[in-house]
């Protein structure tokens, strides 16, 4: 395909054909860098004639997407719309600030076109995934409750109807209803910790404990989430009570919270001041802790995005 109307109609006929002998869907498009030609050649001068690699990639990714995006509209899907997302300088590693952005970029759709919610295709497999991550990097109960089937973000519901449903299932559905679902390429670049889990970790442990333990990753996932979702209830209803006057908080009433609730209070009023929840790690919120229970006179915290935390006359302050 080159992006013209004659290529649309050979992409529209190609998803047809696969979707009827059920074979796999390769959409190419070939093309060349300008060459090197120089301002000698072509006037005299030695000033090179530049280009930048990374502009001319992104031009061809949105020839792609539109091309894809016209067979949807001929198929009657609407609306169809394409959203080109940026994830260079965002907090936190490639995988976590990809996902910011992708879901910035949803909830911004579902406002224009008053959606009720997003659906999501997170499978039973990428949750056991998802805990297996979260133990890797030591992450607590918040972490290894994994995906929740429902968030809010900015007032639009995030859903996952599939939490429940295994990645092979979809995949016989949509063989059954003759669908060629889109596989990212992303999902299998072993330089990302998610695709090695996926490739390996997870099919490792299968082989060693059996079948049974993806359905039980993301069982304890669910038992878990309900368990943090019962102490940030108690978080919430305990950060109004240690507040001080301006935005501090009381090193008193802190200390005299159980450990569980007073580190969640900390994270929550962390993010409050403005630290990025992508980049706001555990050892953020330990280092807020020890301001409150292991004070020696330390110096201030750092949290992302420029933000310090100190302790002064009893209070923890911006």
């Amino acid at each position: 395909m080159d992006g013209s109307a004659l290529s649309d109609e050979a992409v529209g006929f190609a998803f047809a054909e696969a979707a009827a002998r059920g074979a796999e869907l390769v959409v190419v498009h070939t093309w060349l860098y300008p060459q090197p030609v120089t301002y000698r050649e072509a006037f005299g001068d030695v000033v090179p004639l530049g280009y930048d690699p990374q502009e001319l990639r992104a031009d061809e990714q949105r020839v792609l997407a539109e091309a894809v995006a016209g067979w949807a509209r001929a198929a009657g899907l609407d609306p169809v719309e394409v959203l080109a997302v940026r994830v260079d300088g965002r907090p936190g590693g490639p995988e976590a600030a990809a996902r910011e952005a992708r879901y910035e970029a949803l909830v911004a759709a579902a406002h224009r076109y008053d959606a009720a919610g997003v659906l999501l295709g997170h499978t039973r497999d990428d949750q056991a995934e998802t805990v297996l991550l979260a133990l890797a990097r030591g992450a607590g109960p918040r972490g290894l409750s994994g995906m929740p089937e429902r968030r809010d973000l900015d007032g639009v519901p995030l859903l996952r109807p599939f939490l429940d449903v295994a990645r092979a299932d979809t995949r016989a559905a949509c063989a059954a209803l003759g669908l060629d679902p889109w596989a990212d390429p992303h999902n299998a670049d072993p330089a990302y910790a998610r695709a090695r889990v996926r490739s390996d970790a997870l099919p490792a442990l299968v082989d060693a404990l059996g079948p049974g333990v993806v359905a039980n990753l993301a069982r304890t996932a669910g038992l878990l989430a309900a368990d943090n979702a019962a102490l940030a209830a108690l978080a919430d209803a305990a950060l109004p009570d240690v507040r001080t006057e301006g935005s501090g908080l009381s090193v008193a009433g802190l200390a005299e919270l159980p450990a569980a609730v007073r580190t969640r209070v900390l994270h929550a009023w962390a993010r409050e001041l403005g630290a990025a929840p992508a980049a706001l790690s555990h050892s953020h919120v330990a280092a807020l802790d020890a301001l409150v229970t292991a004070w020696r006179g330390q110096g201030p915290v750092h949290l992302p995005g420029g933000h310090q935390v100190r302790r002064h006359a009893g209070h923890l302050l911006p």
